[in-house]
Order: C-alpha cells, then sequence, then structure tokens
C-alpha cells in the first residue's frame, strides 16, 4: 500500500508540474491585467517551436505581431492586454499543418491594490545589505539540492555556506528592532554554476530563486512579512551578463543574443569614462559596453530588441510579483547605455514613486551624476536613473578617518566631496554607505578604530542621501587577514546552529561589540523620526582644528551634527555658526540621552561625534 500511495503523489507531482503545458520555456512567466502599459511580449522556447502559428481566444487580449529569428526553437509573441481584459486563465494555441496542436495555459492575474502608487526607498530609510549565504540557515533542508554542482562546504572561504531566505525571515525582527527599513539582498536567483556561486551574480534562469536560497513563493512571503514590519524589499538585478550554464547559452535564441558571439571571450577594459569621453575611441566604448566582464559570464547584447524587452518585462515582472520597494542594478554602466535609459524609463513609467539605484563605482562625481536622472550631459544623453550609489563620498568618509588633520587632508574631504554636489540633480537621492560586499569592510578600512567607526556612522546618517549598512558592521565585522571576496563576506554569528557567537541573541559578543550594537540601534531608530535628516536643508562648515559641524533643518526641526577628532577634550566656540545656531540654547543630546543647556559654546569629548537636536 505504502509502493501504491507512493506511486499516486509522484503521478500527481507530474501532473502538476505539466498543468501549465508542454512548452519548455514560456516568459515571462506569467502578468497582470491593468497594468499602465497593455504591451506584453512573450519569449517562448520549445523545439521546432517557430513553424507553428500561436493564437489566442481571450477576451481583451490581442496578438500584435509574432516574431522568429534565426533560431527554429523561439517565438516572440507580441500581446496586447487591453484596459477591460478580465484575470483568469488563457490558452495559447499553436498550431501548424499536419501536426497535433500545442495547448499552452497561461496567467493573467489581478494586480494588488495600488501597486502602481508603490513609495520605492528614499532618504527617509536606511538599507540594510545582506549576502543570503553568509548571514543566516533557517533551513538545512536546501543546503544541498540534486542537481546543482556546487555544495555546502562552510569551511571553504568561496564555497555555499547555507545561508537562505528562511534564515532572513527568522531574524526580522532583530533587523526591525537594528532600525532598517530596507533590505537590499544580493541575488536571490539561481546560479547553477559548478563552483564559486554563493554570491549569485552568474544568473542562470531570470525567473526562478535559486532553491538553495528556497522558492520564489519563499521570497515573496519574505517580501510580506518585511512590509508587515515597514521594512521595503530591494532586489538586486543584473542586466549586463549571465552565468555561462544559464539555460540559454546551451540554445541561444538569436545569433547576436549575447556580444562576441561564436567568437573567442574578449573581457571588457572596465574604461567606463569612455562613455562620456568627448574623444575616446570607437573601440575602447565598445569594448567597455560589449566585453564580457569575466570568462563565466557572458556579456548580454541589450541591443537585440527580445533580449531587451525580455530584460524590461523581468524586472517589472519581479517588482509585481515580489512586492518591491526597490531596485539595486549591478554594474549599471556596463550593458548598452541607450537601453539602459529605456529600462529605468520603463520600469518608472510604471512606478512613478519606486526607485532604482545603480551602481557607478566611480570616485569621481561627475562620472557618477551623468547617470543621474535629470542631468544635463553635454552629448545629450539624458537617463531616468533616480539613484545612485554614492562611491566619491565613501572614498572620502575612509581618508577622512584614516588621515591626519592637515589643511589638505582629514575631515576636509568630507566637506569637499559635498562641495562637489552641484553636478548632481538630485544629490538627497544618492544612497551613502561605509562599505559593501565587493570592498574591505568598514572596521578593517578604519583600522580597527571604533571611535572613528561610530564617527562615520553618525555622519552617514545625518549627512543627505540615502545610508546604506552592511551586515556585520553594527558587531565591527572585519576581515584581518585578506582582502579576498569570501572573508568580506564572512558568516553572520549566530546564523547557524552552534554557532558559539551570536548577533541575535547577543551571547558571546565581546563589551565593544555589544557597544556598537546598542549604538547602531539608538542612532538607526532615532532617525525614523528625524524628518530634518530626510529632506531638510544642509548647511556645512570647513572643518577646523579636527572639528566639522553639519546642520540639518526645515521648518519642523533644526539638528546639529559634530565630529571630533581631536584626542583630547574640545571646546567648540559656537560664534562661528551664529548664521544658523544661536549662542545659547537648550537641546537634546541624542548619542547621550540627555538634554543640555548651551552658552556660547559646547565641550566635546574627545574622539567623539555629537548629535544635537533642537
Amino acid at each position: 500500500m505504502f509502493r501504491n500511495l507512493q506511486y499516486l503523489c509522484l503521478l500527481l507531482i507530474a501532473l502538476g508540474a505539466n498543468a501549465q503545458g508542454p512548452i519548455q520555456h514560456i516568459e515571462p512567466l506569467n502578468w497582470w491585467v491593468g497594468m499602465k502599459s497593455p504591451l506584453l511580449q512573450l519569449m517562448v522556447h520549445e523545439t521546432g517551436i517557430s513553424s507553428y502559428q500561436p493564437k489566442i481566444n481571450h477576451k481583451g487580449v490581442t496578438i500584435k505581431k509574432v516574431h522568429r529569428t534565426n533560431n527554429p526553437n523561439y517565438l516572440f509573441i507580441d500581446l496586447h492586454i487591453s484596459p477591460n481584459t478580465q484575470a483568469g486563465e488563457m490558452d495559447i494555441l499553436f498550431e501548424q499543418s499536419g501536426r497535433k496542436p500545442i495547448h499552452q495555459s497561461y496567467s493573467l492575474l489581478e494586480r494588488t491594490p495600488h501597486s502602481a502608487q508603490r513609495e520605492g526607498f528614499s532618504a527617509k530609510d536606511v538599507i540594510y545589505l545582506i549576502t543570503p549565504d553568509r548571514f543566516a540557515n533557517g533551513n538545512q533542508q536546501n543546503d544541498q539540492i540534486s542537481g546543482l554542482s556546487d555544495t555546502l562546504d562552510r569551511t571553504a572561504m568561496y564555497a555555499r555556506h547555507g545561508g537562505d531566505i528562511a534564515g532572513i525571515i527568522d531574524h526580522l525582527d532583530y533587523i526591525e528592532k537594528l532600525g532598517v527599513t530596507a533590505l537590499w539582498i544580493n541575488p536571490l536567483l539561481e546560479n547553477n554554476m559548478p563552483t564559486y556561486s554563493y554570491h549569485g551574480y552568474a544568473i542562470t534562469d531570470f525567473s526562478k530563486t535559486d532553491p538553495r536560497f528556497g522558492t520564489n513563493e519563499d521570497y515573496k512571503r519574505l517580501s510580506l512579512l518585511a512590509k508587515e514590519r515597514n521594512i521595503k524589499l530591494i532586489a538586486d538585478m543584473v542586466a549586463n551578463h549571465c552565468g555561462l550554464e544559464h539555460w540559454w547559452m546551451k540554445d541561444l535564441p538569436d545569433s547576436n543574443w549575447v556580444n562576441y558571439q561564436n567568437q573567442p571571450v574578449t573581457i571588457t577594459n572596465h574604461r567606463r569614462e569612455a562613455l562620456h569621453d568627448a574623444y575616446a575611441s570607437a573601440s575602447d566604448i565598445k569594448l567597455q559596453s560589449d566585453g564580457w566582464f569575466v570568462p563565466t559570464m557572458p556579456d548580454l547584447n541589450q541591443r537585440n530588441p527580445y533580449l531587451a524587452q525580455y530584460l524590461i518585462q523581468n524586472a517589472i515582472w519581479w517588482v509585481e510579483y515580489a512586492d518591491l520597494g526597490g531596485i539595486r542594478m549591478d554594474t549599471y554602466p556596463y550593458p548598452d547605455k541607450e537601453f539602459m535609459a529605456e529600462w529605468s524609463q520603463r520600469i518608472m513609467a510604471e512606478y512613478p514613486d519606486f526607485n532604482i539605484v545603480g551602481e557607478e563605482w566611480s570616485y569621481n562625481p561627475s562620472l557618477v551624476a551623468n547617470w543621474q536622472r535629470g542631468v544635463k550631459n553635454k552629448d545629450g544623453y539624458r537617463s531616468n536613473l533616480k539613484s545612485l550609489m554614492d562611491f566619491p563620498l565613501n572614498e572620502a568618509l575612509i581618508k577622512a578617518f584614516n588621515e591626519e588633520e592637515s589643511w589638505g587632508e582629514g575631515l576636509i574631504r568630507l566637506y569637499q566631496t559635498l562641495a562637489n554636489d552641484y553636478v548632481y540633480a538630485q544629490p538627497n537621492d544618492l544612497v551613502t554607505f561605509t562599505d559593501n560586499h565587493d570592498m574591505s569592510r568598514i572596521f578593517t578600512q578604519l583600522k580597527e578604530n571604533s571611535d572613528h567607526l561610530k564617527q562615520a556612522l553618525v555622519f552617514l546618517m545625518t549627512t543627505r542621501g540615502i545610508p546604506q549598512l552592511y551586515y556585520g558592521t553594527e558587531i565591527l565585522m572585519s576581515n584581518p587577514n585578506s582582502e579576498e571576496h569570501g572573508e568580506i563576506r564572512g558568516d553572520m554569528p549566530g546564523g547557524w546552529q552552534g554557532d558559539s557567537i551570536s548577533v541575535f541573541n547577543q551571547t558571546g559578543l565581546t563589551d565593544a561589540q555589544a557597544d556598537l550594537l546598542h549604538f547602531t540601534r539608538k542612532l538607526l531608530n532615532w532617525r525614523k523620526s528625524a524628518s530634518a535628516v530626510h529632506q531638510g536643508k544642509l548647511m556645512h562648515f570647513a572643518p577646523e582644528n579636527g572639528v566639522y559641524v553639519q546642520v540639518r533643518y526645515n521648518a519642523q526641526q533644526k539638528i546639529m551634527v559634530i565630529l571630533n577628532k581631536n584626542k583630547e577634550p574640545y571646546q567648540l566656540d559656537l560664534q562661528r555658526f551664529k548664521e544658523i545656531i544661536p549662542n545659547q540654547f537648550t537641546a537634546r543630546n541624542i548619542l547621550e540621552d540627555t538634554t543640555i543647556h548651551v552658552k556660547k559654546s559646547v565641550m566635546l569629548q574627545a574622539g567623539k561625534a555629537m548629535i544635537l537636536e533642537f
């Protein structure tokens, strides 16, 4: 009887797996009625499918055009979905003379209420970056999956360690109490690569969560549970490349689907300046945009219209499916720049209050600014990207605390970098950060000086922009032995059963770790109600005598932020700041949780920051 039950279960699973029809791939996996754009292009992949003619009999849905490429195993079908179309299952009939027709079921779903009005991340938020494989293992059953060769080995720096979506869900309470309001998670999509796949950037299926992290439904549940805690979910996306083992690499949809297709692997020159350089050679520009990032990541050709449409629709699909609050786009300057303008424009047209941040790893503010929406570039390029990672300010932050104070070094780096904000259309939309998954941890970069780290956090949480922390910063995680990514992306203590140290239940932490965790919680939770920090104006004063002062203010609130690198207590005369700060006042000392009465000067503790809220 047990065998019969097993057989019945397997039969039901098989029937369920085939319920959607016999087509190998049809993407997007489904769509929604009531989208602002009525157009949808289906990519259909099945042996010999191009010889078939598709038909749809669903009220409100019409086939506008059918496209065929040089590969007979693909069809691209342009649909028009009218505003009055009803949600439900529609049948796509593929016909060919003399052959049995193919029926494919396709779902049109109702949108969630107010989907188009969703609010993306902004300067009101604090973003917390997680490398999912290294954060917490909540489901040991998915540590190793049949058919996925890169297996679990927590002792190996570049192997899978077992962190997953369930682990993040398990610790949402910790994240909420920390004061975080947005989660940026490194890519969770399938990376079915032989080795070194834990990082997530060699995607082998753009519509499927990696089974070692969980399922699409798990990802959706994470978004829902995070939203209940007023935490937005930011998806890490990649439009520039895929993994060499992506399913379409075994049967490419078109003759120019990837750059340098059927040619020797050609690596990018990483010369992003060429894209804005009036003197750049065409060969430099081509190599920057078309060269492969690494030999295991084929460079996608976004000039192919079907691939371009696929990538745009895939991004919109994830926003709608997982109820996202933002996108972080990896390697933003590497795809075709005109495509990236269309990609971001199409998403923002569908969700006007949404936000997308692009990675432009450049320390030159002018290069970063070229990609921001609203900037008028001399070459006529118009971007539609709202936000960018503020690498120039990150570099200045590290130098500000590592350098000795002098006329041209130290805190003046922060002042000078902010003075370049005139090149940006909206500097308050930039994402500021201490560190990320691709660079040494901030505690290591600051030579393990916890006082400097505290001051860096104060600056980050009070200056203009949208602050982002990397997981573990709050407990002094570091990479003292190397700058290897595998060490930088270390395991969060307490994320695995049997860990002797746990940040989540605060066992085994050193006094310094516990102190910084308490400090970070206080700072981030205070920031939630600091309206002057979210959208207020900024006035700053050139650093003098190791002290840098910023003031954030609006009609409701005024906040004075003081960074002090002096190794002895310092008496700060307020006369210099009289245009914005009175000589005599009563204020709340946020970090000390006290009320102080000030007249003409304020005493600063050695090597400490101060936040005064009027």
